[in-house]
């Protein structure tokens, strides 16, 4: 797949050009290099061996990854980087978002967002990501994702803050003690086993939780101790798999101890899934009665967390503050609205404000029975709601809380009452939460 799209007239000289990715030894294998060197050096990282693009191509063929480069089409800068490698990358592949109640949606996921400093203000992340976002709606996706590093780039593109994660620390000393009998039972697994178990497990989880995405291939590479972010085998990885009453495996934890110079002695996760309740619990008693650890951390804990609660002394957590974990954009109201399951009937019109033109206009949610019809109205029908589309893209998987956007001046509520009912509307079935960084 390539497809050419001039921007000259935005910013000089440029091409786009998308294309598949593909693994080692395949047409086209060299551009798919180039563009991976690309992206590695604006996310700062030290240049990757030819076995590490390798090992990550390969896995983008198998999510069937879009890369897309802006190519200087002019004269190159003697001694630059040459013209092959781009000076913008941008990336997507699709999954499903779990939208509450078990629903799934299929979502355009972007990701490898970079801009080459020396070709900033040119236009050429605002040409790639309105030309993908059109493309995504007009082959049938209403809703795109991303998990952002920068906190003030993609809101003027309509993406809106969903879901929320926290690093944590526990104290698993004697104060650790949780009030939880065990159900099932907690064993140590050879950690290639998650090569196979890891997506089956995973795939459990994301029909359980809002705000789930399904996850690329890399993740099993990860937990496994196949692909460390280094691109070399992580031989520290160690793995235990829960097994639930009826001896199915319903969780994972992969870990690994960070060293005798590390005080206090620590063990990280690396990745934790678990299908349930006990699951979740029993996998943390195993964690906390690691011989010769005195403290297990996490970085991508929920903040809702039940640890907190099941504990005898909750301090024994410490975390850091909640931070934004995923992005959402809206590219087809409608059909996104029908999409949702409804815990509360009612009625509500958005006047939805949209700063690519995807999805602009005026919108009747009608729920009845949980089930929603959505029509769309006449321009100059009286709104419940003003809001922006990434406004209404933070509400829809009820992460974020209407009544707080509207104190903020994010909505504007016309009728009384108005955000109440929508936060009683998107409500969800559990807290969301977001596994899946891509």
């Amino acid at each position: 797949m390539t497809r050419l799209v001039s921007v000259a007239e935005l910013s000089g000289n440029y091409e786009i050009r998308r294309f598949g990715a593909v693994s080692e030894g395949k047409d086209g294998y060299a551009e798919a290099e180039a563009w991976s060197r690309a992206v590695s050096f604006g996310f700062h990282e030290s240049t990757r061996t030819p076995e590490h693009v390798a090992k990550s191509l390969a896995t983008y063929e198998a999510d069937r990854r879009v890369l897309t480069g802006v190519y200087q089409t002019g004269a190159v800068a003697p001694s630059s980087l040459p013209a092959t490698v781009p000076v913008a990358t941008f990336a997507t592949f699709r999954k499903t978002l779990n939208i509450g109640f078990g629903r799934m949606l299929e979502s355009q996921m972007v990701t490898s967002v970079t801009v080459r400093t020396s070709h900033r203000r040119r236009g050429l992340l605002r040409a790639m990501m309105s030309e993908d976002l059109r493309l995504a709606k007009d082959d049938g996706i209403a809703m795109a994702a991303l998990t952002a590093s920068e906190g003030t780039i993609y809101g003027r593109f309509g993406y809106g803050v969903a879901s929320f994660e926290r690093s944590v620390k526990v104290d698993t000393t004697a104060r650790f003690n949780l009030r939880h009998l065990p159900a099932g039972s907690v064993e140590v697994a050879d950690p290639k086993a998650l090569l196979r178990l890891a997506p089956e497990v995973f795939e459990r989880v994301h029909r359980l939780t809002p705000g789930s995405m399904g996850r690329q291939d890399w993740y099993r590479q990860l937990a496994s101790g196949s692909l460390g972010r280094d691109g070399k085998e992580d031989p520290a990885i160690k793995v235990a798999l829960h097994y639930g009453p009826g001896g199915d495996i319903d969780g994972y934890v992969s870990y690994k101890f960070l060293g005798w110079d590390t005080e206090p002695y620590t063990v990280e996760v690396v990745d934790l899934v678990a299908a349930g309740h006990d699951a979740y619990l029993e996998l943390w008693q195993f964690l906390g009665a690691i011989d010769l650890v005195e403290r297990v951390s996490w970085d991508e804990a929920p903040v809702d967390d039940p640890l907190a609660w099941a504990l005898d002394d909750p301090r024994c957590i410490d975390s850091s503050d909640s931070r934004d974990m995923l992005w959402l954009r809206i590219l087809d109201a409608r059909k996104a609205l029908e999409a949702r399951h409804y815990p509360a009937d009612g009625r509500l019109v958005f006047g939805i404000a949209d700063p690519l033109g995807l999805t602009a206009g005026k919108y009747a949610l009608d729920v009845d029975g949980g089930q929603a019809a959505v029509e769309r109205l006449p321009d100059t029908a009286q709104a419940d709601l003003a809001l922006d589309v990434s406004a209404l893209s933070s509400i829809y998987l009820g992460g974020v809380c209407p009544v707080t956007l509207a104190a903020a001046g994010r909505i504007t509520e016309n009728t009384p009452g108005a955000t109440l009912k929508a936060r009683q509307m998107f409500a969800v079935e559990r807290a969301t939460h977001c596994l899946t960084h891509f």
